[in-house]
């Protein structure tokens, strides 16, 4: 199963929600809260977590998806020595 992460418009910006925090993180632009969620879907797949951000427009539709495929276990072996 695959964590989940959101992007969506906020009141003064861009918000960040996921599974794995309770609160989401503010950004003022879509851009940077694109940013974070990728990154946090990188330390996921780096740790083998498979993860999806789902990217939604202020209107509530969805702009894109982004799947972060875990990274096989002997290459985040190799990533730790």
């Amino acid at each position: 199963m695959s964590l989940m992460i959101s992007i969506r418009a906020a009141q003064d910006g861009w918000s960040v929600q996921g599974d794995t925090f309770e609160n989401r993180m503010m950004f003022r632009s879509g851009a940077d809260a694109e940013t974070a969620a990728r990154a946090l879907a990188r330390r996921y797949s780096d740790a083998g977590k498979p993860t999806e951000i789902v990217v939604y427009l202020r209107d509530g539709s969805v702009a894109g998806r982004y799947v972060s495929a875990p990274q096989p276990r002997a290459e985040r072996e190799i990533g730790e020595r």
